[in-house]
């Protein structure tokens, strides 16, 4: 008959604690289960198996024990009662433990995930959250012990003790609601194990003010003189802009293929969504620019992703992440002080210029399809920081109520002169 029971094993770790074990022992031969735990010897109770109340949420981690104990227990009595021969390492093997997973561990996990995936920015940005995180547990611990009251005093100490905003403290807690869910796809916990949602932990980023630039700004931006290195950085940021705004990402990744019979069929990498738009005549005259001799149609059209391995995403990833920082440090150094231009300049603002630009004279159900969000409300979300007029209006009905009395006039006289055009051609 095998014998279960939970002990610490003599592997001391750097911070002084040992590893919890489930010891299982058939004919002589032993075999260990890790539990993701470890205590020091004085919180362990040697004689009974169990956590001592000197070890932070010690009842839980005892009924975790019991639990375990209990499911390899039965398996073991199932496995002998069906097998003549049955060992320490076939009973472990037969019920492998799902609940045991500890935070820290899934979040290599998710880091590593990341990484296989491609997904180079949400890698780079998550990986020092972890180690952010990490620090502030100084140990890890099981899903269950991570509660709404943890969060918020990690969000304090993001805020606090690493001097970071409010939008980086927000940005860490979405990266620990990221781990839950990678935990939860992967079936280490249940839906109810999160301490995010509805009546928990909400996260709610800070609104961020969006300025792009006025028609004045660009007209500037579209004929002042520049040489050579600022012109290719000037003529991505308008070719994003005449493209209502198109992802850096997505600009460097156009192939010459993705343009027939004047227009841009492409797919946005943020979200997979497809779409085709008409190519400008402005945007004709940029692409002119970089039209080499022989072309083949699989050649990217701007030159910064040429030679890179296109099979690795995480490379490619990494390419565009530092062609990007380049990009926006030569539009902010070299050419916003010649087009005089006061405005911080990046690639990003080329999104929010089209958007100033939209305001409310483009119906929302297109702006949709434009910007490829997924969701309406997204785009409801986006278009509403850069739509002012009613905010205006109200403005002025207080502090100039004469200008709005003159604005109403000018719109009923327009109005009667529509009027009056329709009775004469009825007539």
């Amino acid at each position: 008959m095998a014998t279960i029971k939970a002990v610490i094993k003599p592997d001391k770790k750097k911070d002084g604690t040992y590893p919890i074990c489930i010891r299982i022992t058939k004919d002589r031969k032993t075999n260990y289960e890790s539990l993701g735990y470890s205590v020091t010897s004085e919180q362990w109770d040697a004689a009974k198996g169990v956590v001592k109340k000197n070890y932070p949420n010690s009842v839980r981690l005892n009924n975790l024990i019991a639990k375990r104990i209990s499911e390899l227990s039965g398996k073991a009595i199932e496995l002998e009662t069906e097998m003549h021969e049955v060992t320490a390492n076939f009973i472990k093997k037969s019920n492998k433990k799902t609940t045991a997973a500890t935070f820290l561990s899934q979040a290599e996990l998710y880091l590593s995930n990341l990484k296989s995936a491609g997904k180079y920015n949400q890698y780079t940005a998550d990986k020092p959250r972890v180690k952010h995180f990490k620090e502030f547990l100084k140990r890890d611990i099981a899903f269950q012990e991570i509660e709404v009251s943890t969060l918020e005093s990690f969000k304090t100490y993001v805020k606090s003790i690493l001097k970071l905003s409010e939008r980086s403290a927000m940005n860490h807690l979405s990266m620990v609601r990221s781990v839950f869910s990678f935990a939860r796809k992967d079936k280490i916990i249940k839906a109810d194990n999160s301490p995010f949602g509805k009546g928990k932990m909400i996260i709610k980023f800070p609104e961020s003010g969006k300025m792009g630039l006025n028609v004045e700004e660009i007209k500037r931006l579209e004929t002042v003189a520049l040489p050579d290195r600022p012109n290719h950085c000037r003529n991505l940021w308008l070719f994003s802009f005449y493209f209502a705004g198109m992802r850096i990402s997505d600009v460097l990744r156009l192939r010459w293929s993705d343009f027939q019979d004047g227009r841009l069929f492409y797919v946005m990498g943020k979200n997979d969504k497809a779409g085709t738009l008409k190519v400008p005549e402005k945007a004709s005259k940029i692409l002119e620019q970089y039209l080499p001799k022989k072309t083949s149609i699989s050649d990217f059209v701007f030159p910064e992703l040429k030679g890179v391995d296109i099979n690795d995403a995480f490379i490619m990833e990494r390419t565009i992440a530092f062609k990007t920082s380049a990009i926006d440090k030569c539009l902010k150094k070299d050419v916003a002080p010649v087009a005089k231009i006061d405005k911080t300049l990046t690639m990003h603002i080329a999104r929010h210029s089209f958007a100033t630009e939209a305001g409310d004279k483009v119906n929302i159900q297109m702006l949709q399809k434009l910007y490829r969000h997924a969701s309406i409300v997204t785009t409801v979300g986006y278009q509403s920081a850069f739509i002012n007029k009613d905010a205006d209006d109200a403005l002025d009905a207080v502090l100039n109520p004469a200008s709005v009395t003159k604005k109403v006039n000018a719109r009923k006289s327009s109005v009667r002169k529509m009027v009056s055009k329709k009775s004469e051609l009825s007539d």
